[in-house]
């Protein structure tokens, strides 16, 4: 009887143990849950392991609800329909989830959630997970050496990451995240149907009022859970595109982010009706892909083009695509996605309704065309200094400038101008809405969600009607004008891309885990700081490994190629591409590489760069020193193909300082310099190490007969080079050219030991250092495209 016993009540066990596992099996993954709403395991079916760590909770779906974030109390799934019914017993929130399996993976999606009054927020997870190695923190994809673990959000209105109030994430992803025990995979959606008020841009403007969406509510948030081999993780991310309808760009038959694997370099330059051909030319030339305007229209909103640069309108521009086309170019223009220019008719005669607010007051009197000081029922909204450059105001279709409002009641608008941007002046009355217009340090102003949408069709219009097909989604952050967060800037994306008729190749500021679908590369790095190696370099190199968690294309960012840009400068830069295997933008103008003496040499150089970088000519080993910002290399064809790389040696940084000498003694330094390469042109540099001061008449002898006199000054923090010609160039401190000399000869230095002689004179700081280096070009390695 005890045995009996004993094995019922193991039986039972069984039983209730098998009743309380929810197990799902899609592909590679199989998943399980509890009877409390808790995954028990995600497991990879080939390998057996489950990555699940143990290390914490692991709900299914988290709950928000008055700021709170709740977790489930029970899970009853239901096999007849694949409903899983999660409760949230402490709020009494019910939410049911629709389970669907696919050959590749299994999707999740909200179809009931009550009361929805109740709910601010779900979060799918976060879910924790072992693996540590790789964590693509924009598409939310974990990976070690054998397997990838993966949450995809599969539409617009559910987005990678943790839920906060704004639904915004100011890091580039947190899709999926490292924690102590591995990493965590998660995404949210907000319910938007419900009154909120937000701190907008980062807190940038305090308590803005969101206007509810109806309909709008959690429910159709979506996610699709995977797991495959690691190296076939690509492969899973375009089934599961396919499988759920998620954008699908395609360039020449092939899905972008494998036509994009790699990076590819463009020109971004003026270019015009005029001068099309010529930039064309310059393009096609550097052996980039495509040729992108910094600025081709007169306002942004309605993207009326400057007719100065296109008298035609949009039939000049479609010409200027025709050709790029036929040339077997892109074609690109470059705005700030949903930025409004205060001369655009979404402004200015009559203001559209739809622009953003920051929040509003009332007028608490009537007031009449002359009035220019405003009575208004608050201070807040309008006292942000922090974030408030265009101090404007919305009233009826006038749009008013204050200067200050009073701190304490009866609060008044101060100064007011009225009128302003050519608006209508009017009288208007007691309880009339003033709203506090939401605007940018670029003199703009942003549009609500309605009229961000509306903004993003027009965009695609142009595209669409011109034929170009380069876009960088610059001031992508000005989405947040709208107070929805990252569901305004996933949106935006959203709606250009479906409005379009041919595929466009399109950048980003920011990264978001849906945009990424739409996204062709990042190009992060801005030229305008500084030269080619101080301007953001590390912030460049940093990217790199963040694009590789991410399946995204290696860009080293903007770089600037002036009249003053020289040949050592490109291939330092170009070397830094060949390391890491990396695209970029060249920022240049026709008059830039016209008036450069090697302007055209400069494109040839980059287009041999390029060749030898995609044709793969570069070895583990070379492209790993290339990778050392100290180091510099020359590339030399030999014939198509085939190349020539050189690397510079260096000498030791030779010190000089000032020291008290005897009267008549030499004040000079004496160092030896041992020359092991071929003969050739003397190249050097000096720097001037100091807070202050400067130096001047410099002086350089070699073996106690050549003599180079410079007599110029340079100041603390600049630096000359010399590259073997008889031109010298000063930089500044952020490496910009300042000004040139020209010597009257530039000596050659045979292989062998020299003695070299440095003096100059120390002026205003006797601390000044100068530090002294030469530098030759080292022996030929032989390489070819593979």
């Amino acid at each position: 009887m005890k045995k009996l016993s004993l094995l019922l009540l193991f039986l039972l066990t069984i039983s209730l143990f098998s009743v309380s596992q929810n197990i799902f099996k899609a592909g590679d993954l199989k998943i399980s849950l509890d009877n409390k709403g808790y995954f028990t395991e995600i497991t990879n079916i080939k390998t057996q392991q489950n990555y699940l760590s143990k290390d914490t909770i692991s709900p299914l779906l988290s709950l928000i609800s008055q700021t709170h974030r709740y977790l489930p109390s029970s899970l009853q799934f239901n096999k007849k329909t694949n409903i899983i019914s999660l409760n949230y017993n402490s709020v009494a929130v019910n939410i049911d989830i629709k389970v669907v399996i696919k050959n590749s993976h299994l999707t999740l999606e909200i179809v009931k959630a009550e009361p929805s009054a109740k709910i601010e927020a779900v979060v799918w997870g976060p879910i924790p997970l072992l693996i540590s190695k790789n964590i693509g923190e924009i598409i939310g994809i974990v990976r070690d050496e054998k397997v990838a673990v993966g949450l995809q959000v599969l539409n617009v209105k559910t987005d990678g990451g943790d839920y906060s109030k704004e639904g915004t994430t100011f890091s580039r992803g947190q899709a999926a995240l490292s924690q102590k025990w591995g990493s965590s995979i998660q995404a949210y959606s907000i319910n938007r149907e419900i009154q909120r008020f937000v701190d907008t841009w980062d807190g940038k403007n305090k308590n803005t009022p969101i206007i509810p969406i109806k309909g709008d509510n959690v429910v159709g948030s979506k996610i699709a859970l995977f797991s495959c081999d690691e190296p076939l993780t690509l492969d899973w991310i375009e089934k599961i595109e396919l499988a759920e309808g998620l954008p699908h760009p395609i360039i020449n038959g092939v899905w972008t982010h494998k036509a994009f694997r790699r990076g590819h370099s463009y020109l971004i330059a003026d270019y015009t009706e005029a001068n099309i051909d010529k930039m064309l030319s310059y393009t096609k030339r550097a052996g980039l892909i495509s040729l992108y305007h910094i600025g081709p229209f007169n306002n942004w909103g309605h993207y009326d083009l400057d007719t100065t640069r296109f008298p035609h309108g949009k039939k000049g521009l479609k010409i200027c695509a025709d050709k790029a086309k036929a040339a077997g170019l892109h074609l690109g223009v470059h705005t700030l996605t949903n930025f409004i220019n205060t001369n655009d008719a979404y402004v200015s005669p009559h203001p559209d309704f739809r622009l953003a607010l920051t929040g509003f007051g009332l007028l608490t009197a009537n007031i009449d065309e002359t009035t220019t000081s405003i009575p208004v029922s608050t201070a807040e909204y309008f006292d942000n200094e922090t974030f408030n450059f265009l101090h404007s105001v919305k009233i009826g279709n006038e749009i008013i400038r204050y200067k200050s409002v009073t701190k304490t009641p009866p609060f008044i608008l101060q100064e007011c101008q009225r009128g302003a941007f050519s608006t209508k002046v009017a009288a208007h009355h007691l309880n009339d809405t003033l709203g506090k217009l939401y605007d940018h340090a670029y003199e703009v102003f942003f549009p609500n969600l309605d009229l961000q949408r509306e903004i993003a069709k027009n965009l695609a219009k142009l595209f669409n009607e011109t034929g170009i097909d380069h876009l960088d989604f610059d001031g992508y952050e000005g989405c947040l004008a709208s107070g929805q967060g990252d569901y305004a800037v996933n949106l935006f994306a959203w709606d250009f891309y479906k409005n379009l008729n041919h595929t466009v190749l399109n950048g980003t500021s920011i990264s978001k885990c849906f945009y990424w679908h739409i996204n062709t590369f990042c190009n992060w790095g801005e030229p305008w700081y500084g030269g080619f190696k101080e301007s953001m370099q590390e912030y460049r190199i940093n990217n790199q490994l963040l694009f590789d968690r991410n399946f995204m294309p290696h860009m080293l960012g903007w770089y600037l190629l002036t009249k003053n840009t020289t040949k050592s400068e490109m291939e330092w830069m170009l070397a830094k591409a060949a390391a890491y295997d990396a695209g970029f933008a060249m920022c240049s103008s026709q008059s830039a590489i016209e008036e450069n003496p090697d302007g055209l040499a400069l494109l040839d150089l980059i287009k041999e760069w390029e060749t030898a970088r995609l044709g793969n000519a570069f070895s583990a080993e070379q492209r790993e020193r290339m990778k050392n910002p100290k180091k510099d290399f020359h590339l030399e064809m030999l014939k198509d193909g085939e190349w020539k790389l050189y690397q510079y040696n260096y000498s030791e940084t030779f010190i000089h300082e000032k020291e008290e000498k005897q009267p008549g003694e030499p004040t000079h330094s004496v160092w030896k310099y041992e020359q092991k390469d071929n003969k050739q042109a003397l190249q050097f540099k000096i720097f001037v190490k100091g807070e202050s001061g400067n130096i001047s008449n410099t002086k350089i002898q070699i073996d106690n007969y050549l003599e180079l006199a410079v007599p110029i000054e340079l100041k603390a923090g600049q630096t000359l080079i010399c590259n073997g010609t008889k031109l010298l160039r000063i930089y500044d401190d952020k490496g910009k050219q300042i000004n040139t000399f020209t010597l009257n000869s530039i000596p050659e230095i045979d292989k062998a030991t020299h003695q070299i002689l440095f003096d100059t004179q120390i002026n205003d700081n006797e601390n000044i250092k100068v530090e002294f280096s030469l530098q030759t070009l080292g022996n030929a390695e032989k390489i070819s495209t593979k």
